[in-house]
C-alpha cells in the first residue's frame, strides 16, 4: 500500500513536468513556424501558471464540469452516514461528499491530496445500490483517496483540459496566419495545425492511460480490506455491470475518475477505457475473496 502511495507521488511530478515539456515542444514549433519567439515564451508561461492553478482548484472545477452539488448530513442522510463512517475506519479525514443530478450509476473521488479530499456519487447508484453495495463502492472511493490516486487523476484531468485548448489555439492560429501577409497560406502553418489536431486527442488518451488500469484492480482489494465483506464489492460491481449507462454530462478528462466508464460504449471508447472490463474486475474479486 505504501509502494502504492509512493508510486502515485512520482506519477504527479513526471505528469506535471512532462506537461510542461509538452507545451514548450509545441510552443517551440510554432513560434518557430510564424518566427515570434514570444508565442514560446507567452505559452509556457502561461502552461507553467495553468498548473499551478489547476492543482489548487482541480477538484472545483471537477464538481462544476460534473454539476455535482454538495450536500450535508440532513440532505441525504444515507450517503453521508456512510462516507462518514468508512472515513472513521479508515482514519482519513472526513471528504465533502457530492451528489451527481444523473441517473446513471456512478461515483468518484477527487482532490489533491487526503486532507483536501472530495467523493460524488449519482442519484443512480444511490437507486439502484442496497446499504452493503453503496458502503462497497464508497470504500472503493475511499481507497482512492488513501492510494493518492485522486492527485494523479487530477493532474491528468487538468493535462488533458490543456490538450484540447492547445488544439484550439492551433486552429485559431492557423486562420490567423493565414492573414498575415508575410505568412499567406504557410504550408508549415498549416502542417503544424494539422499535426497538433491530430496529436491532441492521442495526448489525451495517453495522459488517461497514465492512470494505470491496475489502479482500479488494487481500489476494489483495499474495499474488501476496508469493508472485510468481498460479497458486497462483488455485488456492487455486478450491479454496475447490469445497469450501466452512459452520463448525461460526459467529458474525456473526467473519465478516469469514476468507478465505471461514464462514455458511451464503442470501440474506441473501450480501447483508450482508464477502466478495465467490470467483468474482469468481478473475477479477480471471486479468485481472491478467500485471501482477503
Amino acid at each position: 500500500m505504501y509502494k502504492q502511495i509512493a508510486e502515485n507521488k512520482r506519477k504527479t511530478f513526471f505528469l506535471i513536468t512532462g506537461f510542461v515539456i509538452l507545451i514548450g515542444i509545441i510552443a517551440g514549433l510554432f513560434a518557430w513556424a510564424y518566427g515570434d519567439i514570444w508565442i514560446a515564451v507567452w505559452t509556457v508561461t502561461i502552461a507553467i501558471v495553468y498548473a499551478v492553478i489547476q492543482y489548487f482548484a482541480a477538484s472545483s472545477l471537477t464538481m462544476a464540469m460534473t454539476g455535482a452539488k454538495e450536500i450535508t448530513k440532513k440532505d441525504n442522510p444515507r450517503l453521508y452516514n456512510v462516507v462518514e463512517n468508512l472515513s472513521i475506519t479508515t482514519g482519513l479525514p472526513m471528504p465533502k461528499v457530492y451528489i451527481i443530478d444523473d441517473m446513471a450509476p456512478n461515483a468518484f473521488a477527487t482532490g489533491r491530496d487526503p486532507q483536501h479530499a472530495a467523493v460524488a456519487a449519482t442519484k443512480g447508484l444511490l437507486d439502484i445500490m442496497n446499504d452493503k453495495e453503496l458502503t462497497a463502492v464508497m470504500a472503493h472511493e475511499m481507497s482512492h483517496v488513501k492510494n493518492y490516486d485522486i492527485r494523479v487523476s487530477m493532474v491528468v484531468f487538468g493535462l488533458t483540459c490543456v490538450i484540447g485548448l492547445i488544439s484550439d489555439l492551433a486552429f485559431r492560429m492557423m486562420f490567423y496566419g493565414s492573414r498575415r501577409r508575410d505568412n499567406e497560406g504557410s504550408p508549415m502553418g498549416y502542417l503544424l495545425v494539422i499535426i497538433a489536431g491530430i496529436l491532441a486527442p492521442i495526448f489525451a488518451s495517453l495522459a488517461q492511460m497514465a492512470v494505470s488500469r491496475q489502479r482500479e484492480y488494487l481500489a476494489d482489494a483495499s474495499a474488501v480490506n476496508i469493508t472485510r465483506y468481498p460479497e458486497g464489492m462483488i455485488a456492487a460491481l455486478k450491479r454496475l455491470q447490469e445497469h450501466s449507462a452512459p452520463m448525461k454530462s460526459q467529458n474525456i478528462a473526467t473519465e478516469a475518475m469514476y468507478i465505471n466508464n461514464p462514455l458511451r460504449k464503442g470501440f474506441f471508447s473501450n480501447l483508450f477505457s482508464s477502466h478495465p472490463p467490470l467483468e474482469k474486475r468481478i473475477e479477480r474479486l471471486e479468485h481472491g475473496k478467500n485471501t482477503f
